[in-house]
């Protein structure tokens, strides 16, 4: 019919992403602008977990591939890891040296890794294992302009950046 089923109420900016769980389909998570990611419960309507932290607009969001955490990408130049059982930061990747906002956010398929991409043109790969301080590596041939998405596909033996210089970069 065209109408909205269903209104999500909780944010007090504009929402710059969601991602579905990938073992509960009645639970999604959100990223915004007002610097915080909320877990929500279609079940009941409502957001039962806010994850706080990041000092500026959270641009994207993504689940831990079990489900039981979720990675946030910041124009406070940081990625963050969110574990939902123990509803606290885990993880915090960040480097002195990367100053520019992260526009997306994906893991590997074992979770080990979590691949950001930069408004810097870059993509650099942090290990969910690490103190956080040290990327694990840096794409090798950057974008000529701002990545804008990413994503890992679900073998989990490729990774696809999006640019605004208008190319698609696979990367095996």
């Amino acid at each position: 019919s065209g109408e909205a089923l269903t209104t999500y109420n909780g944010h007090t900016g504009d929402v710059m992403s969601l991602a579905i769980s990938p073992t509960d389909k009645n639970v999604f998570c959100t990223g915004s602008v007002d610097t915080t990611a909320k877990i929500w419960d279609v079940r009941t309507g409502k957001c039962v977990q806010t994850h706080m932290g990041h000092e500026s607009d959270i641009n994207s969001v993504a689940f831990f591939p079990d489900g039981k955490a979720i990675g946030t990408g910041s124009d406070d130049s940081t990625c963050r890891l969110f574990d939902m059982r123990c509803y606290a930061e885990v993880n915090k990747f960040g480097h002195d040296k990367i100053l520019c906002g992260i526009t997306s956010v994906d893991f590997s398929r074992s979770g080990r890794l979590l691949f950001a991409g930069y408004d810097d043109f870059n993509c650099y790969a942090w290990d969910t294992l690490g103190d956080g301080g040290l990327h694990a590596f840096q794409l090798p041939q950057p974008h000529d302009n701002r990545v804008s998405c990413l994503g890992v596909n679900p073998k989990g033996d490729a990774l696809c950046t999006g640019s605004w210089d208008t190319l698609l970069k696979i990367w095996a």
